[in-house]
């Protein structure tokens, strides 16, 4: 009962420190917004002088609000070795709000979202060269601005905060996730080990029936609806995401689930400009983006003050087997991973385009008559020529047949790992694997295979 009282005295007083913040809120992610999309920052592109921009002035706003931070200005610097034998330069920025409890202030709350886009391409119009920036206001420039917000509430909301929250700017998200994995690394955060949570902030700010403001994440729905029922009953917020019913977002998060820290994603999901020119600001909705900014600090705040994670964080008890291992392997409409392709994936995958103006870079040359199971897209004139690349998929099939950490094994590009996350992710149920009459708990791999068709 004395917990209980501490935290809705927290609440109480969080309500009413947003309830004197909101007047600016819109203003101030309006104003990271604009910032971040400046045509002097070219794009942000991985390794790019508008990256390192939009890392100092990441750095610079969590300063003002009063974060301690944990890099200098330059940030926490890596290299990238690019596929052309290029080298990368990037940087992660970190600061934290230490927490509160002698006893829980060692575990750690990440909140992050990534620094880079896509950059700029030039053109030639009329034979005059022009160039085409791509500004990322949503994807994600509202990330970052919703990121540094919620660093200010927080910041600024009296009471107890039990556990210490750690965030984060990642850069070059678009190098397969590089900033993500250097900061998990033994190289990066010393204390990854603690890490009790990650959420991601990607893609925010949109609106309505197509984009609604939803949670992505890889936690078994019982596990997440209980943080959600938690926020609901001891905070005061305007807006509630729902539980995206479907893929697992495919961004730095994914790199918390590979190393077993639980991780989700807030965000309103893709739209039919993202990835091109026309993601702009003014086609996000500030006043959307500041109650989902609202919820999410109101969310962190729950998370790093409750008196245990166990619920929202552990994976299910038992053992998880290789299909080997299995008297019965798992199986979907009374068949293996093959049946799963068959009767799913290849149903459902679509290839990207942005993959498909990457050409045939990462595939490998075949020749043979295309299996009609195969995903094909067509290229070119030689219909003999086939150029093949395989996206290795990892999932759980649980004991009561439902899928869980899906992630990926061994990828290609961002953008064909992302469909394969999307379609593997929302598979329906499975016939549990079984071990001497019991179900088990069995990790399968999927095997996606892409195809380039050359005519």
């Amino acid at each position: 009962m004395k917990l209980y009282r501490t935290l809705l005295a927290t609440v109480l007083l969080l309500t009413i420190s947003i309830m004197a913040a909101a007047g600016s809120l819109q203003d101030n992610l309006r104003r990271h917004i604009e910032r971040l999309c400046s045509p002097a920052l070219m794009g942000r592109a991985a390794g790019s002088n508008g990256e390192k921009q939009a890392a100092g002035y990441l750095f610079d706003r969590l300063e003002e609000i009063g974060i301690e931070m944990l890099t200098d200005r330059d940030g926490d610097a890596f290299t990238i070795v690019a596929a052309d034998s290029s080298r990368i330069e990037s940087a992660n920025i970190i600061g934290i709000l230490e927490g509160e409890d002698p006893d829980l202030r060692e575990e750690y709350i990440v909140i992050g979202a990534h620094l880079d886009h896509l950059g700029f391409y030039s053109i030639n119009v009329d034979g005059e060269s022009q160039t085409r920036i791509y500004p990322g206001a949503c994807s994600n420039a509202s990330g970052i601005a919703a990121l540094i917000e919620t660093a200010r509430i927080l910041k600024e909301t009296p009471g107890e905060r039990r556990r210490s929250i750690v965030f984060v700017g990642f850069g070059a998200m678009e190098e397969q996730f590089a900033g993500s994995r250097f900061f998990a690394s033994p190289d990066g955060f010393s204390q990854i080990g603690s890490v009790k949570m990650m959420i991601n902030l990607d893609m925010l700010g949109r609106g309505g029936k197509d984009n609604p403001f939803e949670i992505f994440t890889s936690l078994q729905p019982k596990q997440i609806a209980t943080l959600v029922k938690y926020v609901a009953e001891n905070e005061s917020v305007t807006e509630q995401p729902a539980m995206h019913n479907g893929w697992v977002f495919a961004s730095d998060n994914l790199v918390f689930d590979q190393a077993g820290i639980p991780s989700l994603t807030f965000s309103t999901g893709t739209f039919k400009e993202y990835r091109t020119v026309r993601d702009t600001p003014d086609l996000l909705l500030s006043d959307n983006l500041a109650s989902q900014t609202l919820y999410i600090a109101a969310f962190a705040q729950s998370v790093s003050s409750i008196e245990t994670l166990t619920g929202a964080g552990n994976a299910p008890e038992g053992k998880v087997y290789a299909m080997n291992e299995c008297d019965v392997p798992p199986q979907f409409f009374r068949g293996g991973v093959q049946s799963f392709l068959e009767n799913w994936v290849y149903k459902y995958l679509k290839y990207p385009q942005e993959a498909a103006l990457d050409g045939i870079e990462g595939f490998e040359r075949v020749e043979e008559e295309a299996n009609k199971h195969f995903f094909q897209y067509k290229l070119g004139k030689r219909p003999d020529v086939y150029y093949k690349a395989t996206v290795y998929v990892s999932l759980i099939v649980e004991a009561d047949g439902n899928v869980s950490n899906v992630a990926i094994e061994r990828g290609v590009s961002e953008a064909l790992d992302a469909e394969a996350l999307r379609v593997v992710g929302a598979s329906p149920k499975w016939k549990p694997g079984q071990l001497d009459g019991k179900k088990v708990r069995t990790k399968v791999v999927i095997p996606v295979e892409y195809r380039l068709k050359k005519r």
